[in-house]
């Protein structure tokens, strides 16, 4: 089997502050950088259990640098650095089997889930897709099932696993907390969830014939509400894209992969716009 994990952060076990998650703290995100790794090979030796594994790992979050190699196994890719031109499903068209989804959280504007957000919250703050609002795991599941890729396996919190199910309905969740707010959680302790997480992983692999790549078929609309409006200022010069309001911009494709593209390069020109004069 070729196996393609994407790996974030926010979701990992005991993670509810962006102190965890933040690369430029020196006390807190050296911990929760391992955490987040030991996650990751958790996930990688529960889909071994249940059969051989190729695996490439996309490391997502942030900086897209995260991982310690020296948790990981010895014999799997990983794809890292920033920037990415397909971010958090940079090389997941290489003809892979099932996808993981580790570490990942609900969308901007849930309640009571920990840390959520879309891809950048200084920039998007809603996402539509044919008017289905999207959070990073319904978008990357999308663009994966362009290429005949279904996600097996969710780590996160109890919030992603519920909003995933509505879509995703045959997905595995390993629910490693409940969110009480936005910067706190009841957590399983890592060994816990690692033990979770490997069970689970194992679960997805052994069930996957019950798997389908999830699609938006035929022409797309993409909306988004932009942060800000100095973000939609820098977003609407994008040729294709309208402006039906002042925080509103729509995209209209052809295919999902047009649309996903769309959205990256809004959101990066996007961030120019949205950064202090």
């Amino acid at each position: 089997m070729k196996l393609y994990i994407s790996c974030d952060m926010e979701g990992t076990a005991g993670v509810c502050s962006w102190e965890q998650c933040d690369p430029n703290n020196t006390t807190e995100y050296p911990i929760y950088r391992r955490l987040m790794s030991r996650e990751v090979r958790a996930a990688i030796e529960g889909a071994r259990a249940a059969e051989p594994c190729d695996v490439l790992v996309n490391d997502s979050h942030s900086r897209m640098h995260n991982l310690r190699f020296d948790e990981l196994p010895s014999d799997i890719r990983v794809l890292s650095g920033y920037r990415k031109a397909l971010s958090m499903v940079q090389g997941g068209d290489e003809g892979f089997d099932g996808a993981f989804f580790t570490g990942y959280h609900a969308g901007i504007g849930v309640e009571r889930a920990v840390l959520a957000h879309t891809y950048s919250p200084n920039v998007l703050y809603g996402v539509r897709i044919n008017g289905i609002e999207c959070d990073e795991t319904l978008l990357n599941a999308a663009y994966l099932g362009e290429f005949g890729v279904p996600v097996l396996l969710l780590t996160g919190d109890e919030a992603l696993c519920t909003s995933a199910r509505k879509h995703l309905p045959w997905v595995r969740c390993a629910q490693v907390k409940r969110s009480t707010d936005y910067y706190s959680t009841d957590s399983l302790t890592p060994t816990a969830a690692i033990a979770l997480i490997v069970e689970t992983a194992r679960e997805a692999v052994s069930c996957r014939a019950e798997a389908r790549p999830f699609r938006f078929t035929g022409s797309v609309t993409l909306d988004i509400e932009a942060a800000s409006v100095e973000a939609a200022d820098y977003m609407a010069l994008i040729p294709g894209f309208t402006r039906p309001g002042g925080r509103s911009l729509r995209f209209s494709a052809p295919n999902y992969v047009a649309a996903f593209q769309a959205l990256i390069a809004a959101m990066r020109i996007g961030r120019g716009g949205a950064d202090r004069a």
